[in-house]
């Protein structure tokens, strides 16, 4: 029962996040395909390559290692675009990068969980004592992204009126429930939680500043200008960390370890993100 009320929790916040969908951030990939590629290539190949390399390097158990990897191998989410906005990034290549990362999610995002499960011993052994089938991903991404985006859109097309008014309210309730899920599930298990908090937050800040870096990189490479970089970054150290909440509840009965690795994300890369996007908007002020 809880894994189908947060399911619906977040297959609430997808279709009010996906009512802001227009068909010109589609267009725009058209228009910049470079911009937009190397997003996607941040997120969906250099990630998760890194996600698998850390996990080796650090030697973690197999719940924690496998959590970084779905997160890892999840689309980005919506406060990207917030944060890019703040940042004075391009807000129209993040648009267009979320837009589209989240169609290919439905592929990327099982067959990337797949094949980093299978390249670390540690978790193709946790994920082989617990008959994982990383093709059981499909259904909850057909439940959490394919349902609500696709009945966004049809909103958006047949009733636009009711799209503006319930969009906000929406996503509100959707947030505030999935904060009242994640309470729960660390108050059910306070003490593992806590300690669970000292091993597993310096390793989710380093992942993160992994997928930020990794943006960089790739765009500097790719001669990207300031605007578009910062879109890059951006969506590549904020995943859809409530996506994978959503899919540890489904396929992996809300696993404290899992669950801690999801939830600090959640709340760390708002905290790096944010503190970017404040040095950006500083950098900007300084005169050249």
């Amino acid at each position: 029962m809880q894994q189908m009320i947060l399911m619906v929790v977040l297959a609430t916040m997808v279709y009010a996040v996906s009512l802001d969908l227009r068909i010109q951030d589609f267009r725009y990939v058209a228009q910049h395909p470079l911009a937009v590629a190397v997003g996607l290539i941040a997120q969906f190949a250099l990630l998760p390559a890194a996600t698998v390399g850390i996990t080796l390097l650090l030697d973690l158990p197999g719940p924690t290692a496998a959590a970084m990897m779905l997160v890892a191998a999840c689309p980005g989410g919506a406060l990207s675009n917030v944060i890019t906005h703040f940042g004075r990034g391009n807000l129209a290549l993040s648009l267009s990068i979320s837009a589209v990362s989240n169609l290919l999610a439905l592929v990327m995002t099982p067959l990337n969980f797949a094949w980093m499960i299978a390249a670390n011993p540690a978790t193709a052994s946790w994920a082989r004592s617990i008959a994982v089938d990383p093709s059981d991903l499909w259904i909850s991404l057909v439940l959490l992204l394919a349902f609500p985006m696709t009945l966004a859109m049809l909103t958006l097309r047949f009733a636009p009126q009711i799209a503006g008014k319930v969009r906000k309210p929406l996503e509100r309730v959707a947030v505030m429930a999935l904060f009242v899920f994640i309470a729960g599930a660390v108050a059910a298990q306070f003490k593992l939680f806590v300690i669970e908090l000292s091993r597993t937050l310096p390793v989710v800040i380093m992942h993160n500043g992994l997928g930020l870096f990794l943006g960089y990189v790739a765009s500097q490479l790719a001669r990207l200008s300031t605007a578009d970089r910062r879109a890059v970054m951006i969506e590549g150290g904020m995943q859809n960390s409530g996506l994978a909440l959503g899919i540890i509840g489904a396929q992996f009965g809300s696993d404290l370890n899992m669950v801690a690795v999801a939830g600090l994300w959640g709340i760390w890369h708002i905290v790096s993100g944010a503190t970017l996007a404040l040095w950006w908007r500083r950098a900007d002020k300084q005169p050249t």
